[in-house]
């Protein structure tokens, strides 16, 4: 069931041998939470690029690093996904064989460097010994010695070596200890003929043949206090037996996840500002600087803004994402996903899509690009399509405006509808994935198969160098096409150019006669000229147009062509809707929802026939959908990008945005049948 995402030619020269120079080729193997990705890192630093494998949405890094000996040769280095073993009917199992035996577009490595875990050595020399089955030349990067010795184990890599009949190198990824030895020992190894191992490998469709010889190689070659049969590490039994318990590891994980967004919350807010500010000052330059016309306009309000709208969720990004590695290089994701994972099977997702729909509540577009944590196909679809379901920020405005105007001078009340906002989409979005799992992806959800890593000190560089590539690729995925979109909503609420109302005309020259006598007044009139043209050039805009024209569709939930325009420009991003609506009403834009003066204006304001625009139940009827609906086309640029194909971004708009006219329309008549205007 995979479906193939677009080849671009600058990802198939990623990925794909492509060059007349041949370099040499090595893959990365390793399973989950081994520190793969760490001696990565270590190898590349930021030489390397992330693209797609030919035919799948799977990430694939790769980078080229020196090889240590004397003719300092280059090395290309593919990470491939983590997977415990080589001959599972897994994607990531599936993507790695194809590397490995040069199958289609891929060309075969020269050689293949296994990360073992040193305090779990038995677990990762099943996938040693498979590779050694196939003929592949391997070294193994034995690595967290450090951590080993501390519990208490003895390892001795030139025995496992001789066992072996590969190069087992001791390593500490995180510090960068025997990165260089490996270095070496790749560049001697390259055209060494190999070594007969004194353990050959069994069968390798005998699984557990497989298991007894790596647990042979282990009781031949590790030794201490640590050993297998010695008694484990209590501490380590004792935090498991914490952070997976039923009742207290849920509140354990409420607890870490509170803290890591109050975090990108509290510590966000400072570079985003200096972000907005910026781009105030560029787009201050601007209109300072050139001539009024369309080319000022198109610069200042239509580019400018539109990058500042992309790069300003950047520093929400980039920390949320350092912050997640430096979580999961501590052991605990593990854990939280085995605990979430009892919850979210029930309703066809893993364990491992908590992370995605946590990170959703900051912003949608970081927690569908998360999704790459979850291995099987299926629950990756499902998690993304449900994501945005999830209450982010940028719907924050709007939530503050409508529970102000539906509960004014009640605060509890407010807060409780707030409250209500985040588990109605919670609650959407966990029936969303059980009607998705039961339908179009049909099957049950992967069971989570996952050891649990040793606990250990997280690594800042690979946090770092994890936050770069992920704002990298946010920037790369997203913002393009974030700013054709913005240029192009640009267009359609400036165009076409109208006269100002003869009343706004009328003030203007009234400001321009008494400028000289009362300068204060004549300010006070031309501001009251522009909040008279604001709304009229608005409403003739072309969006103002479209407005009225889709204003039908509407109505049944109780929206007049001004909330119409509202509801169609939020479709950029949520948080638009009240801007637009204070434009509309107000003549100005505003960066408080709560701002009393335009609260009072906007509750006060009259729709053509002169009646309210904002009724109980339209208040009502408009919070239900904006919890519900799918507006935010960033996102669904993201979804497209990330599934490999449109039909999902078309089928998530239209589910979200079905059901959303739905529940605001039975909202809205519900209230009316039971008296409530």
């Amino acid at each position: 069931m995979s479906t193939a995402a677009p080849w671009r030619a600058e990802e198939e020269k990623a990925v794909v041998a492509a060059s007349s120079a041949r370099r040499i080729r090595v893959a990365l193997l390793g399973a989950p939470n081994t520190g793969k990705t760490t001696l990565f890192n270590r190898l590349c630093g930021l030489r390397a690029k992330t693209a797609n494998f030919p035919g799948t949405t799977t990430d694939a890094r790769v980078g080229r690093f020196q090889l240590a000996d004397e003719s300092g040769e280059a090395a290309e280095i593919v990470d491939l996904p983590g997977t415990y073993r080589l001959f599972l009917e897994l994607p990531e199992a599936r993507i790695c064989r194809a590397v490995l035996e040069g199958e289609g577009v891929y060309r075969q490595p020269d050689a293949a460097i296994v990360v073992a875990d040193a305090t779990n050595l038995s677990r990762s020399l099943c996938l040693v010994g498979e590779l050694l089955g196939i003929g592949v030349p391997t070294i193994v990067a034995l690595n967290m010695v450090d951590l080993a010795q501390r519990r208490g184990l003895t390892l001795d890599p030139v025995r496992i070596g001789q066992l072996l009949g590969c190069p087992v190198v001791p390593v500490v990824a995180r510090s960068g200890r025997g990165v260089e030895e490996l270095r070496l020992t790749l560049a001697s190894a390259l055209g060494t003929p190999p070594v007969t191992p004194e353990l050959p490998v069994p069968d390798l469709a005998d699984g557990d043949a497989l298991l007894d010889w790596a647990d042979r190689v282990v009781e031949e070659s590790v030794g201490g206090e640590g050993a297998v049969g010695s008694g484990g590490d209590t501490l380590t039994e004792r935090l498991d037996q914490a952070f997976t318990h039923s009742v207290l590891g849920v509140l354990l994980f409420a607890v870490v996840m509170a803290g890591l967004f109050w975090t990108v919350f509290a510590l966000a807010t400072i570079p985003m500002d200096l972000i907005d500010l910026t781009f105030d000052v560029m787009g201050d330059w601007v209109r300072a600087t050139l001539p009024a016309g369309a080319v000022r306009d198109l610069l200042s309000n239509g580019i400018i803004a539109g990058i500042a709208g992309t790069v300003v969720f950047l520093p929400q990004i980039c920390l949320l994402f350092f912050l997640i590695s430096l979580l999961e290089d501590t052991g605990y994701l593990a854990r939280a996903a085995f605990v979430t994972d009892r919850l979210l099977c029930r309703f066809g997702l893993p364990g491992h899509a908590f992370v995605p729909l946590l990170s959703s509540h900051a912003c949608a577009i970081p927690g569908i690009l998360s999704t790459s944590l979850i291995p099987d196909r299926r629950d990756r679809l499902a998690t993304i399509l449900v994501a945005p379901f999830m209450s982010c920020s940028a719907r924050l405005p709007v939530y503050i405006l409508l529970t102000s105007l539906l509960f004014r001078d009640r605060p509890l009340m407010a807060g409780l509808a707030f409250t209500g906002c985040y588990l109605l989409g919670a609650l959407a979005a966990m029936t969303s994935a059980l009607v998705a799992r039961r339908t179009l992806l049909k099957g049950h959800s992967r069971p989570m198969v996952l050891e649990l890593p040793s606990y250990k000190l997280p690594a800042l560089r690979t946090a770092v160098l994890t936050a770069y590539q992920q704002g990298k690729t946010f920037l790369q995925k997203a913002g393009t096409v974030i700013l054709a979109i913005c240029i192009v909503m640009w267009w359609l609420s400036a165009y076409p150019k109208v006269e100002a109302p003869p009343e706004a005309e009328a003030l203007r020259a009234e400001a321009v006669a008494i400028e000289a006598s009362d300068p204060d007044r004549a300010l006070e009139l031309t501001a009251e000229a522009a909040s008279l043209e604001a709304p009229h050039r608005q409403a003739a805009s072309f969006a103002g147009r479209l407005g009225r024209l889709i204003q039908p569709i509407y109505a049944p939930l109780g929206y007049d062509w001004q909330l119409t325009v509202g509801v169609l420009t939020s479709f950029l991003a949520r948080e638009v809707f009240v801007s637009t609506l204070a434009v509309l009403i107000t003549g100005e834009e505003v960066d408080d929802p709560a701002d009393e003066g335009v609260f009072s204006r906007v509750r006060d304001a009259r729709r053509d026939d002169g009646t309210a625009l904002f009724t109980t139940a339209t208040a009502a009827s408009l919070l239900v959908f904006f919890v519900l609906a799918m507006q935010c086309l960033p996102t669904l640029v993201v979804t497209r990008r990330e599934t490999g194909a449109w039909r999902w971004a078309v089928l998530q708009f239209l589910w979200m945005s079905g059901l959303a006219w739905i529940f605001a329309f039975a909202t809205y008549q519900g209230l009316h049948l039971v008296g409530v205007a």
